[in-house]
């Protein structure tokens, strides 16, 4: 009996799924493409498809497709812990040291995507982020993915403040410093009052994490920001290696 037209779509999507899933690394379209025996431009049409749920996603290195935030949301290790479940402690710890909002997002295809928080011990600058998506240029965690490659910089950017980079050479100049200090910043850019620092959590290689410290800039200054930044950098890199991640030697 043949099959459907439909049912082999969801055949064919699934096996391009699990195949990046189960890759050591990045792939290609065209490699995608030759691993399943399907035309490329069959490939293409059904890698967008996944991207657009948000179950792949492209990396800055010539597009190459990855596990997308959906995935990540439920990244598993041992004792089938999710991404959520292991970054507790974590966030307990930054919440506790700092008193400011700590949050944990992920890349997505349209913006970071809030996945837990923990909230200020502060009246002001309480704010539910958790399910929020914000464009990737005017948050620290997002300004991380942009730098360490997780997603590309849009070809427009939206401007939010006046303190807003809408300049794709200016914020690349930016992304520069973020690789060179390991965080980002952004203040006053998503809205006036707001300011935020963010580092990178990996697993295996690449980024697919952020953490943050937020608060307001009349409480969370420039030097609170830098004085806090080392600890921000330390919890990251623990999260990374309970995700299996490795500092070079």
């Amino acid at each position: 009996m043949a099959t459907e037209p439909g049912t082999q779509a969801i055949d064919r999507a699934a096996e391009l799924l699990v195949r990046v899933v189960e890759s050591g690394q990045p792939l290609a379209v065209g490699e995608l493409a030759a691993l399943s025996g399907l035309p490329k431009s069959t490939t293409s049409r059904l890698v967008g498809a996944l991207e657009r749920r948000g179950l792949v996603q492209r990396s800055t290195d010539r597009g190459r497709l990855s596990p997308g935030p959906v995935l990540l949301r439920f990244a598993h290790r041992d004792g089938g812990q999710s991404l959520v479940e292991l970054a507790g402690p974590v966030l307990e710890n930054l919440a506790q040291a700092t008193r400011e909002t700590i949050n944990l997002a992920v890349p997505g295809p349209l913006g970071a995507e809030h996945l837990s928080q923990r909230d200020s011990e502060h009246f002001v600058g309480v704010t539910n982020w958790v399910g929020r998506r914000v464009p990737h240029h005017v948050a620290a965690n997002g300004k991380v993915f942009m730098a360490f490659g997780a997603v590309s910089i849009p070809p427009r950017l939206e401007r939010f403040t006046s303190r807003t980079i809408t300049r794709p050479a200016a914020l690349e100049s930016e992304l520069e410093r973020v690789r060179a200090n390991g965080y980002a910043t952004a203040v006053d850019e998503l809205e006036l009052g707001l300011a935020a620092i963010a580092a990178p959590v990996r697993s295996d290689r690449e980024v697919v994490a952020a953490l943050s410290i937020s608060g307001p800039t009349t409480r969370f200054t420039a030097e609170r920001r830098a004085e806090l930044a080392p600890l921000l950098v330390e919890q990251a890199r623990d999260l990374s290696s309970r995700l299996g991640h490795k500092e070079a030697a």
